[in-house]
């Protein structure tokens, strides 16, 4: 278990490292900015969250935080299509950046999957 949980924490690593340098190619105009600034937030939160969910106090709490991590990442999602969508010029990053973030959303909402039934098994 515990070696998945590092490998999580890794990827979500490289995922919000790799998300801050497509940032780094979007247009300095005032939508470029705005977007990069709100992805910037939206794709590093997971990470930081993670290590919250790592200390969790309650299988409930536990539940809670890998929650935030998966609004975090579906927020992420939605500024990705949006620079999709307005062809800010990182077309090249963007597909295995929407994969990456489509597999932690899938691997997240599995481990909540399993904590709330896990919870249930044991009443």
């Amino acid at each position: 278990m515990s070696g998945a949980r590092y490998d999580l924490e890794d990827r979500l690593v490289r995922f919000g490292a790799g998300i801050c340098r497509l940032t780094e190619h979007l247009p300095a105009s005032p939508v470029g900015k705005h977007v990069a600034l709100q992805l910037i937030r939206s794709a590093t939160s997971p990470l930081a969250n993670y290590g919250e969910v790592q200390g969790a106090e309650s299988r409930r709490d536990f539940v809670h935080k890998l929650g935030i991590c998966v609004k975090e990442l579906r927020e992420t999602r939605a500024w990705l299509k949006l620079i999709s969508e307005m062809g800010l010029g990182v077309e090249d990053q963007l597909g295995s950046a929407i994969e990456e973030c489509d597999e932690l959303l899938a691997i997240l909402a599995t481990s909540i999957r399993t904590a709330r039934q896990n919870g249930r098994n044991r009443m």
